[in-house]
């Protein structure tokens, strides 16, 4: 019985110092195609990048492979901001909002070159600024009037076309330009339908880098990987990465293997020393 103890203790003790002294490998990417810590800017995929962000939060569960566990997850942001033509298109007897003024757009004809924006008066507030005007037209069977009482306390009924002043008029033509919403915009094209006004933003692209994550540029993948909140590491080669991942998968199960001969070793050990104590029946 001694022996058989002695013998699970050796192996016990065999595992524990295997499992204790093995040291785990860790993702690491001997020539990456990026190197870079936040603020760099970046070449990938034919575009220019800069990493706007590196940060580490706090997540359940455990890390990735090499991650560091404790449920740390390091995650990075690359932008890039590139010029992209917007167009916006006023159909023919709409209203638009141009330099604070509302004006209707108007297109004559099937072939027009051309449309025009006509001013739209604000009719109630020239009634209201005008005290000797009613605050509502009347409308009769040959018209619409504005109700206008004189300094004897004559009522009066004057044409609208007559009180209003004549709204302005501004034609463009396609290839003008004109100022809209603080931009200057060109005219692209002129149909019976209405106008197609072309101008350039400028527009941010986002992409959110994840411990590990595997991100396409230009057609390429890569795969990325954070040494620390301060570097972002990316490779194109991803068959190096997973071999790497395997081999992190078997120091894994092997290191499993060895915990449990640990402890199946220590509790055969302490059954068969328990088992010695027990009084023999004869």
């Amino acid at each position: 019985m001694a022996v058989f103890v002695a013998l699970f203790l050796a192996v016990a003790g065999v595992a524990g110092a295997l499992t204790a002294t093995a040291d785990s490998p860790q993702i690491a990417f001997d020539n990456p195609d990026v190197d870079a810590a936040q603020g760099d800017t970046i070449e990938v995929g034919g575009e220019s990048y800069v990493v706007a962000d590196i940060s580490e939060t706090e997540a359940g569960g455990g890390g990735g492979h090499g991650g560091g566990g404790g449920g740390a997850v390091i995650t990075g942001t690359l932008e890039r901001e590139f010029t992209a033509e917007t167009s916006e298109t006023w159909a023919n007897g709409s209203t638009v909002s141009v330099e604070d003024s509302e004006w209707r757009v108007e297109v004559a004809g099937e072939n027009a070159t051309e449309f025009t924006l006509v001013e739209v008066l604000d009719r109630q507030a020239i009634l209201g600024a005008d005290d000797a005007a009613e605050n509502e037209t009347v409308t009769l069977e040959d018209g619409e009037y504005v109700a206008v009482t004189d300094e004897n306390g004559d009522r009066t009924l004057v044409p609208v076309d007559e009180y209003f002043p004549a709204p302005e008029e501004q034609s463009y033509a396609t290839g003008e330009t004109l100022e809209y919403d603080g931009q200057t915009v060109t005219v692209d094209d002129v149909t019976a339908d209405g106008a197609v006004l072309v101008w350039e933003t400028t527009q941010t692209e986002t992409v959110e880098v994840g411990q590990h994550s595997v991100v396409t540029f230009g057609g390429t993948d890569y795969v990325a990987h954070f040494q620390d909140t301060s570097t972002l590491q990316m490779s194109s080669d991803i068959e190096a990465y997973e071999a790497q991942v395997s081999e992190i998968d078997r120091f894994n199960q092997y290191n499993s293997g060895l915990s449990r001969i640990l402890v199946l070793s220590v509790l055969s050990s302490i059954m068969l020393a328990g088992m010695a104590f027990i009084p023999s029946r004869y």
